[in-house]
């Protein structure tokens, strides 16, 4: 059985195929600058990587070029769309609505609609997606899995917003958390290192990339999470401020002579690490930035070490015992140092991090990297959210 599996950005629309007869992927690639000049493709089927330049329009262009790759007489690994017995999307807010992955029909696209103001981008971009999947394979069963379900285990004292209860029931203005998907398969992944079921355990996984967030997971669930109504609220990441006094907002609208939508786009796009390092959002271009002395570099990388820790403090407290803490997320991944720094104290808490194993680390595996007097187990897991997006997709169609 093959599932092919979408991300649809603004602009953009990342693709995997895979074989769930051993979880494979056969084909993947990314279609970039959509309705743009300059729009192009870049894939892998068979063979090396290539990258072509094709006018893509609107996702709907996008999606039929990815078909005629997935099923080109000399480089496809599909012979005929019919092999493709379902789509999974990721779609980023499922609000009130959804807390679980559900198979697409007239009432679920209608509830979508409902939700697109508490993030108006991303939900024009899915629902292109979605659109177009529907449109090119109208027979071929469609899911949607929500970066936000599996925070809807979240009790309301997390969720909830110290602003006028009313207005927070009418506007539906509450936590909602993003980055489940990641946060979900690596919980299940530690459980299966750990070789224990997931709903005994407690766990902190910190995922942490150009968008970063943290989860508190107690008894498999999550009980809290770092980012809120949006995935502007929690740490500084690569261009997103993070957690920040709102009063901030109507302060620079008055001195930058702005709107406060046009504050919040600057929150968005111009802070975060690329605005206090006024060097890159890119670790690696930090990275090289600070060994040549930059201050400024080295205090953003800082906060993210300092607000990473503090989280994970604070996690500790609401969840009692914490059994594990999984690094994930590209810089989670890769950068040894922010997981050192931001475990480095809490020994006393019964963390101890295997230093010498951390700092060389293989790329692209599972590994435990806590010392063996470590009480709570330490791991550097990569995610992979196609792959669980595949998996949710498969159980709801055999459903």
């Amino acid at each position: 059985m093959k599932i092919l599996v979408i991300n649809a950005g603004s602009s953009s629309l990342k693709f995997q195929l895979f074989d769930m007869s051993n979880e494979k992927v056969i084909a993947k690639g990314n279609c970039e600058k959509i309705g743009l000049a300059g729009s192009f493709i870049g894939y892998k089927t068979i063979g090396d990587k290539k990258e072509v330049s094709v006018k893509m329009e609107n996702h709907e262009e996008a999606l039929a070029n990815v078909l005629k790759i997935l099923t080109d007489k000399e480089e496809g690994v599909i012979k005929d769309l019919k092999e493709i017995s379902a789509c999974g999307h990721r779609v980023v807010q499922g609000g009130w609505i959804f807390d679980k992955s559900v198979l697409v029909n007239k009432k679920v696209l209608k509830d979508l609609e409902k939700l697109s103001d508490l993030s108006p981008l991303h939900a024009k971009a899915n629902m292109a997606g979605i659109n177009g999947c529907i449109k090119v394979m109208p027979k071929v069963p469609q899911v949607l899995v929500f970066d936000t379900s599996f925070h809807a285990s979240m009790p309301e004292k997390a969720y909830t917003y110290g602003i006028k209860y009313e207005d927070a029931q009418k506007y539906h203005i509450r936590r909602y958390g993003f980055h489940g998907t990641s946060h979900r398969f690596v919980a299940n992944e530690c459980a299966k290192l750990m070789k224990k079921k997931l709903e005994d355990l407690n766990i902190i996984t910190v995922h942490a990339g150009n968008g970063s967030s943290i989860t508190a997971i107690k008894n498999g669930k999550s009980i809290d999470t770092s980012m809120g109504l949006t995935p502007l609220e929690g740490l500084i990441m690569g261009t997103r401020s993070g957690d920040i006094d709102a009063s901030v907002v109507s302060y620079l609208a008055e001195k930058k002579n702005k709107t406060a939508t046009e504050v919040v786009q600057y929150l968005n796009k111009e802070c975060g690490l690329q605005g206090v390092s006024g060097v890159s959002s890119d670790l690696r271009e930090l990275n090289t930035a600070i060994a040549k002395g930059n201050e400024r570099a080295k205090l953003a990388l800082d906060i993210l070490k300092y607000k990473t820790k503090k989280y994970i403090g604070s996690y500790m407290a609401v969840l009692g015992r914490v059994d594990a803490i999984v690094f994930t997320g590209g810089v989670g991944e890769n950068q040894e140092d922010l997981r050192e720094e931001a475990l480095a104290g809490l020994e006393n808490f019964g963390i101890v991090l295997d230093v010498k194993k951390n700092n060389n680390l293989p790329r692209g595996t599972a590994e435990l990297i806590s010392a063996k007097k470590s009480k709570t187990k330490v791991f550097r897991i990569p995610t992979d959210e196609e792959l669980l997006i595949a998996r949710d997709t498969l159980e709801l169609i055999k459903k």
